[in-house]
């Protein structure tokens, strides 16, 4: 079968045309892709950065967002058929220990993510645990169906955060947090702050349902004549001023934070009421200065780590939420390539041109 795999402890992967079926055991699933989205996690792996570099084994094929259709099924499989649309949850859980064991099995000891720790869905087949297989409701278009992995990370995070009749802030809208605007508005918040660095991601945004979308770029502090860059004194940056005004003087009553930008991050939580509610997904690149005291003890803030996806909790959210056509996906999906022009769907992400990209494999 074809395959994109990390053929190298560098940049970019390569496609292996001669790669071999995977065989299912006995309580697996073997699942023809039909359409595969590149995920950010793919990007890193794509440029190798540190993470990737201290994380992914030179060999594995790449990729865990997906949908197609059940080629083959082990000797104790009981749930599927040959024949059958799927996705996955791309978390496989040992299903063993506290959190497997008690409702948290995405963060579950010794979790295993497919196209991380074990080969994933850039390939004509991939293979999945029966118990990581959703079967995809017949109105769902495969295009969104293979994108329900990063769609799911933006409903976790709402959901969690409890956003109806609220006031959201959410920092960063790249691709989960543009989902996250469109997630949050049909979950009932009330108003929707955004903020970014991109104005085309800004205005997309809007159109999804944001009140205000607010630019929070800073250029660089002018430069002293010996060449150093001059002092700045940190103020409170208008754009937060604005969301006090339009909410009693408060501030958003949930902070969504998207970025994993040390200043989003730093103002998201200023901006944040008091006793307000911080949902965090995004991830930082390197630890970072945080006021501990003044974010969250003297704020009594509630934080919220997010990680993945409850399984199943959250697909079956999602599934309720495009069933009754309360999301708007259309425009945050822009490309749908052949995955022969993989290449050119990396460099799109890179770009900022593709926000999500989808690869057809056997579509």
């Amino acid at each position: 079968m074809r395959a994109l795999f990390k053929h190298t402890a560098g940049p970019e992967l390569r496609l292996d045309a001669a790669r071999a079926v995977p065989e299912p055991g006995p309580r697996d699933v073997l699942i023809r892709v039909r359409k595969a989205g590149i995920c950010g996690t793919d990007r890193h792996i794509w440029e190798w950065d540190a993470w990737a570099a201290s994380r992914i084994p030179v060999g594995i094929v790449t990729g865990h967002e997906f949908v197609g259709i059940i080629e083959k099924v082990g000797s104790a499989v009981t749930r599927y058929q040959v024949g059958q649309r799927v996705s996955a949850e791309g978390h496989i859980s040992p299903g063993t220990g506290y959190n497997a064991r008690t409702g948290n099995a995405h963060i579950a000891e010794s979790m295993k993510i497919l196209g991380v720790d074990r080969d994933g869905c850039f390939a004509d087949y991939v293979c999945v645990p029966e118990e990581n297989v959703w079967p995809v409701h017949p109105s769902i278009p495969d295009k969104v169906a293979a994108v329900l992995d990063p769609l799911g990370n933006a409903v976790h995070t709402v959901m969690a955060a409890d956003v109806s009749a609220k006031a959201v802030l959410i920092t960063g809208v790249g691709i989960i947090g543009l989902m996250a605007v469109t997630v949050a508005k049909a979950a009932g918040a009330s108003r929707i702050f955004v903020t970014d660095v991109n104005p085309q991601r800004l205005a997309l945004a809007k159109r999804l349902g944001a009140t205000e979308a607010f630019n929070t770029y800073v250029p660089p502090p002018p430069r002293e004549p010996s060449g150093r860059a001059g002092a700045v004194t940190p103020a409170t940056p208008e754009w937060i001023n604005e969301i006090r005004k339009a909410t009693r003087g408060d501030g958003p009553d949930v902070l969504l934070e998207m970025s994993g930008h040390p200043a989003a991050i730093n103002d998201g939580f200023t901006a944040l009421r008091m006793g307000g509610t911080a949902a965090l997904l995004g991830i930082p690149s390197m630890p970072f200065t945080f006021d501990l005291t003044n974010h969250i003890v003297f704020k009594a803030a509630r934080v919220l780590g997010i990680n993945g996806r409850k399984m199943f909790e959250t697909w079956y959210q999602m599934e309720e939420l495009l069933l009754g056509g309360r999301l708007q996906l259309d425009e945050i999906i822009t490309h749908d390539l052949p995955m022969e022009d993989f290449a050119t769907g990396f460099r799109l992400m890179q770009s900022g041109e593709g926000i999500k990209v989808v690869l057809s494999v056997n579509a």
